[in-house]
């Protein structure tokens, strides 16, 4: 199956037909998508651990209370042990970054989580462990399933908005008001 176009830098948002307990009522962002798959992160599910508590199990001291207090995120099922900083960019460059698009990017290696401890990393970012992954035509069939709307990302939705707030928040950026809809799929 061919990939209808990229959804890279895109949001996407579980409708009320998706039955995942892992997806209910997200918001995850597409960080790559091409003809054999797709992986992003959801950007509003709060953990019970915090940026600090994380940090410090990695024997990384925070220097900033503030930072050490922001609760990590549940990127997804997919790795749920391993970290990503997804952030602004243009401010510095760490080893292992995936830009997303030109003000976003995703980091995976340590040197961030060591910069953000000491204050000295993106101004914002969130910490999620795990992320979301599809095979080649996995997307586009949840896609044809009404599982998911999307829209383009925007910086607000990822780092203003209060975490369950999100959700709706995002499905406004295309008028559409979440509990108007139906946890019946159809089709035209």
């Amino acid at each position: 199956m061919q990939i209808i176009s990229s959804l890279r830098n895109s949001l996407l948002i579980a409708t009320p037909v998706m039955h995942d307990v892992h997806f209910n009522r997200t918001v995850t962002l597409i960080c790559q998508h091409d003809e054999h798959g797709a992986f992003g992160v959801t950007v509003n599910r709060p953990l019970e651990v915090t940026v600090g508590e994380l940090l410090k199990q990695l024997n990384i001291e925070v220097e900033s209370p503030e930072i050490g207090s922001q609760s990590a995120l549940s990127g997804g099922p997919v790795q749920p042990e391993q970290g990503f900083v997804l952030h602004c960019t243009g401010e510095q460059e760490w080893e292992s970054t995936l830009q997303v698009d030109e003000g976003v990017g995703i980091t995976s290696s340590r040197d961030i989580l060591v910069d953000i401890a000491r204050g000295r990393g993106p101004k914002q970012f969130l910490l999620v462990l795990g992320c979301a992954g599809w095979g080649s035509g996995q997307l586009e069939a949840e896609l044809k399933e009404n599982a998911w709307l999307t829209c383009p990302s925007d910086s607000r939705i990822l780092f203003d908005m209060p975490y369950p707030q999100r959700w709706k928040g995002a499905a406004s950026l295309l008028g559409i008001d979440m509990s108007l809809l139906s946890p019946a799929a159809g089709h035209a």
